[in-house]
């Protein structure tokens, strides 16, 4: 069981999506902050800590890439996942060069989104854990 919620922060910038996501994340017990912008999701990033990055593509300030790219100046451990539209082999490309460890394509099936969320955040507790020990 876990003790704390596992803490995510998704930036899409279509509500409907949004929202959808937010509650299928929240059901499976994660705790959810949401931006809409590259600008918000900046700041929040900077000002919380969360164990997940879910990012998309388009963002009516600039791209999920700038937004990766600007949190891995400041933070290079905590995992991001790209869920996008861009269905492109060399979107997903861009996204794993930008910082990203995963692009899963919409629409996709939430149970398949909520798996690779857990997965990426157990591999990432599991490394952290694995630096201090060793």
């Amino acid at each position: 069981m876990q003790l704390n919620k596992r803490r995510v922060l998704y930036v899409e910038d279509h509500e409907d999506t949004r929202e959808l996501i937010t509650i299928v994340l929240r059901q499976r017990d994660f705790e959810v902050a949401n931006a809409h912008t590259v600008a918000g999701g900046v700041r929040l990033a900077t000002e919380e800590r969360f164990d997940l990055y879910l990012l998309d593509s388009w963002l009516p300030d600039g791209s999920g890439l700038d937004l990766c790219r600007r949190i891995r100046k400041f933070d290079q451990a905590t995992p991001i996942l790209f869920y996008s539209a861009a269905a492109y082999e060399a979107d997903k490309n861009m996204a794993l060069s930008a910082g990203a460890q995963a692009y899963l394509i919409k629409p996709s099936q939430t149970s398949e989104l909520c798996d690779l969320v857990s997965s990426l955040i157990d591999t990432a507790t599991q490394n952290a854990s694995m630096e201090l020990s060793g």
